[in-house]
């Protein structure tokens, strides 16, 4: 089995509490269908180190110019008051890229801003924070009120749905079975002991 890359997009002033729980869950192979499948690694601009807006420093593996999409498995773009700035074009077209290979792309909070600017929001269902922080692009008819959206492999979310988020990004690379998801999702939603139990059970079915 190869493994294929998932890319976590660096930004300057990337929200910290939006990309944890999905970079956790698809490189922690306990739980998995299929372990040693997935790995994450970081992307940005350059290779400069980037400050997060809790002002931890991180540092990206590749820039966007040594990607390779076609070895890739999705990339995940993380909400920023960058995106809206326009500072982020070059991974705008890095999603561009892994869209015309056919390649999913999860974007949560102001990285939506991205995709919407890239055109890749046009023809698919999609959320955001709120419709209007997507100004004036193609697919304003297809806005969906809701936390989380799922679309011919292009995930969007408000910064305040890093779960629901997560749970899409999970099903859409079948990282885990849909019944150990749905378990996982419920146990951080709720913190129940029932939902805790019904994850172990699912795993061991």
């Amino acid at each position: 089995m190869t493994t294929q890359t998932v890319f976590v997009a660096l930004v300057d002033g990337l929200s910290d509490w939006e990309y944890g729980h999905a970079a956790a869950q698809i490189n922690i192979q306990a739980f998995q269908q299929q372990p040693g499948r997935y790995e994450i690694r970081t992307v940005a601009a350059s290779l400069e180190p980037v400050r997060t807006i809790g002002g931890v420093r991180m540092l990206p593996d590749v820039t966007v110019e040594d990607v390779d999409v076609e070895g890739s498995a999705m990339l995940l773009l993380i909400g920023s008051d960058s995106w809206e700035a326009g500072a982020n074009a070059a991974l705008g077209r890095l999603a561009r890229r892994f869209r015309e290979a056919g390649k999913p792309v999860a974007a949560i909070c102001g990285a939506t801003i991205g995709l919407a600017r890239e055109g890749l929001l046009d023809d698919v269902k999609h959320t955001s924070n709120f419709a209007g922080e997507l100004g004036e692009y193609g697919g304003s008819a297809l806005y969906q009120e809701v936390r989380a959206v799922r679309d011919q492999g292009v995930i969007t979310a408000g910064g305040a749905s890093a779960l629901e988020w997560t749970r899409e990004i999970l099903l859409e690379l079948e990282t885990h079975r849909p019944a150990t998801v749905d378990a996982w999702y419920e146990l951080y939603r709720d913190d129940s002991m029932a939902a805790f139990e019904r994850l172990m059970a699912s795993v061991q079915d």
